[in-house]
């Protein structure tokens, strides 16, 4: 592959710097990019040429170093440093950012950057005849934003419409996850939601000095669903299970998950639907998760295993019982989590399988069923919940405060994101 070769009239140090503790900041791929491809720009001031490079798949650093312009012997010294400072040599990712920066274009490079993570660099430095190694970490400032919109097709589509001006892509898939995860024990998010429904969520911003962003705990959230809000208030106990409470102090954790995969993406909901193999029109008796193959499976519950093996058009099949009549089955399975078997006990959230298409299925998804006292039931009501544990008496004066003075800050409609100060 050529190297690509841009020139810049000027390059700013100064702007790229944080606190004095770098000289540069390395530069993200250009988003037209592929790995491999190399960016070189020269700085007018001071006179430096910094030539911006990413790692392709199954290429040695060393091969990178080489293409940079590095002779062998300072490619052996460069590695050695790195390994010994902070690089593991079993963990190179491919597409990794690295910077190497010469005092002047054609002169023989002075330092390099591996820019292993978001926020943490490895710098190496020429002194005169070897290299050293300075790990580094960029600090992060924190602040609390809130993320309000409206579903009009699923939540990473409302995420994205409304968050798009201030959070990366990024870091809106990870806030939406986030939101997901609080409510796993009350809403299923690939089914549950409805054109319409709106949400907010005031949750932890992190921003680094190279302008990365990510998504830290959330604090509060609600969500309006056909009218009836639930909201999730953050909140320690002393001794009720679950770190978030329901506006009725009740914890967010509950009996079941409402899902048993944590990629949710649905295929077919609960109800009359053709039969993708056999063309005719049956009841569906459960749902189907379209996921790739492979795809972990998650028990929803505590339970024991009942049955385990191949089961006609289900394929392979996995059945669990749990408390007060409960059976839940997972179909179409590729193969079953190791050291299960029919009478082994399993916990709520334990991987119990990974998703397949065997048996009567067209291509990879998973069969979710639940059944009461041996009926099949929608799970979507099967499992409705309004709830865990309360917040003891003794802590309820406390999250009470607690909830009022968050809530009132999501109360208002909002499609967008704004910046809070809590106090």
């Amino acid at each position: 592959m050529t190297p690509r070769i841009v020139r810049i009239g000027t390059y700013t140090l100064v702007a790229l710097a944080f606190a004095g503790a770098l000289r540069f900041t390395p530069r993200l791929p250009d988003p037209d990019s592929k790995p491999g491809d190399m960016l070189v720009t020269q700085a007018a001031q001071p006179s430096l040429s910094l030539q911006f490079d990413t790692l392709r798949r199954g290429e040695s650093l060393g091969a990178l170093l080489s293409r940079g312009g590095l002779a062998d012997s300072a490619i052996k010294q460069i590695l050695d440093a790195a390994y010994k400072t902070a690089l593991d040599e079993r963990r190179v990712p491919a597409g990794m950012p690295v910077t190497i920066t010469s005092p002047a274009p054609d002169s023989e490079p002075s330092e390099v950057t591996l820019q292993l993570s978001t926020d943490h660099l490895l710098k190496l430095q020429r002194t005169r005849d070897s290299w050293t190694g300075t790990d580094e970490r960029l600090p992060w400032s924190t602040d609390t934003i809130v993320v309000g919109g409206t579903i009009t097709s699923n939540l990473y589509q409302a995420m994205d419409s409304s968050a798009s001006g201030a959070l990366p892509v990024g870091a809106r898939q990870q806030l939406a996850w986030s939101l997901a995860d609080v409510y796993e024990y009350r809403v299923d998010m690939s089914r549950d939601l409805q054109a319409g429904d709106h949400f907010s969520v005031a949750a932890e911003r992190m921003v680094a000095s190279n302008g990365a962003v990510r998504i830290g705990r959330i604090i509060a959230a609600t969500f309006n669903l056909s009218g009836t809000p639930v909201n999730a208030v953050r909140f320690h106990s002393g001794s009720a299970r679950g770190d978030y409470f329901d506006q009725f102090g009740k914890s967010m954790r509950a009996a079941f998950l409402r899902a048993p995969l944590e990629f949710r993406r649905i295929s077919s909901v609960f109800g009359m639907r053709e039969h993708p193999i056999l063309g005719s029109w049956r009841q569906h008796k459960g749902t189907d998760y379209a996921a790739a193959a492979g795809t972990p499976v998650r028990a929803i519950g505590d339970g024991v295993i009942v049955r385990e093996g191949w089961g006609n058009g289900y394929g392979n099949v996995l059945e669990i019982r749990h408390r007060n009549g409960f059976v839940t089955r997972y179909g179409h399975l590729s193969r079953f989590a190791s050291g299960l078997h029919a009478g082994s006990r399993v916990s709520i959230g334990q991987l119990v399988a990974f998703v397949g298409s065997t048996g009567l299925a067209t291509g990879p998804h998973l069969h979710f069923e639940v059944l009461v006292n041996g009926q099949q039931r929608d799970p979507r009501k099967a499992l409705k919940s309004t709830g865990g544990e309360p917040v003891p008496n003794g802590e309820r004066a406390a999250f009470a405060q607690l909830r009022d003075r968050i809530l009132a800050t999501l109360d208002a409609p909002l499609n967008g994101v704004v910046k809070l100060a809590l106090q």
